[in-house]
């Protein structure tokens, strides 16, 4: 089992395109089948049975795994399982009796647009880590980037005269996403303002930087925004993904086309990017039940 599933890693990281992020998730998930999957006598992916996937799937519940984190583990075990059918090495069958369940989709938590205001003002403006983390937050919740999108963007991928960004996203995959004044005011003062003192004389492609003046991590901008959201008052647990969240989702409620959201937030499908219409309409319903006289 292990040989078939360090052979669709090797698939994914040299043939799909497939971000590094991607890879490492699905190598972790497919790791705790692989080893359930043996702890249940099964050695060879043929062997395998969709009561095998349903026990795994039962004991990544089991041990506190999110309903979402489930889904996903299941996505995994679903393209290991449709390459080797392609590869001929398991009847393709199986397939049919593992469709995700609707009921484990999970509503991305997103901020009220009351939110967002309190978490973009929280930074300090009188300290280069202030003027950083505002630019970093407000660019975040303008252009609806994924963190590692956010924290990997070079200067030579910053118009901010013609207010737009090129990211780079999934699968080395470029799309040109415009930014809002208020996002191209608070980039323009921390590269004038804080990022030569955070660089401290070093020069770097990067347009955000940390206090030594290395590169951002992807982590560093967690704990940035997760500190931030805290100092606010919000008590939502929050992410840059739920800046990502709250920026389709304004979107969409503003009355933009979901086509035009898929686009932004570079979804390869308009499947996915509709889920967040899904979550307006849930707030839609919440508003009738709470105000409508006979809801």
């Amino acid at each position: 089992m292990n040989d078939h599933i360090s052979l669709f890693i090797t698939y994914l990281q040299s043939e799909a395109g497939v971000a590094r992020n991607t890879v490492l998730a699905y190598r972790d998930d497919l790791g705790r089948f692989g080893a359930l999957a043996a702890g249940r006598g099964v050695e060879n992916p043929a062997d395998l049975a969709p009561e095998d996937v349903l026990a795994f799937l039962m004991a990544e519940r089991a041990r506190g795994m999110s309903p979402a984190s489930v889904a996903r583990a299941l996505v995994s075990i679903r393209c290991l399982l449709r390459f080797l059918a392609g590869e001929g090495q398991i009847d393709g069958r199986i397939l049919e009796r593992l469709d995700t369940p609707m009921t484990w989709q999970r509503i991305p938590e997103v901020l009220s647009p009351e939110e967002v205001v309190a978490l973009l003002a929280d930074p300090d403006s009188k300290t280069p880590l202030g003027v950083r983390n505002r630019a970093l937050l407000e660019l975040l919740y303008a252009t609806g980037a994924r963190a590692t999108e956010t924290v990997t963007v070079t200067t030579d991928r910053l118009d901010l005269e013609l207010r737009y960004i090129r990211v780079v996203g999934k699968g080395d995959k470029e799309r040109i996403v415009p930014v809002g004044r208020a996002a191209v005011k608070a980039v323009k003062r921390y590269l004038a303002q804080a990022r030569g003192t955070l660089l401290r004389g070093r020069t770097s492609d990067r347009v955000f930087v940390t206090r030594l003046g290395a590169p951002l991590r992807r982590e560093d901008l967690w704990t940035i925004v997760r500190k931030h959201a805290l100092a606010a008052g919000i008590r939502k647990k929050v992410s840059p993904h739920t800046l990502r969240h709250s920026f389709a989702t304004h979107l969409l409620a503003g009355g933009a086309d979901v086509r035009h959201v898929q686009e932004m937030l570079g979804h390869a499908s308009v499947r996915t990017t509709q889920i967040y219409t899904h979550v307006e309409t849930e707030r839609l319903r919440r508003v009738h039940r709470e105000f409508h006289p006979r809801a």
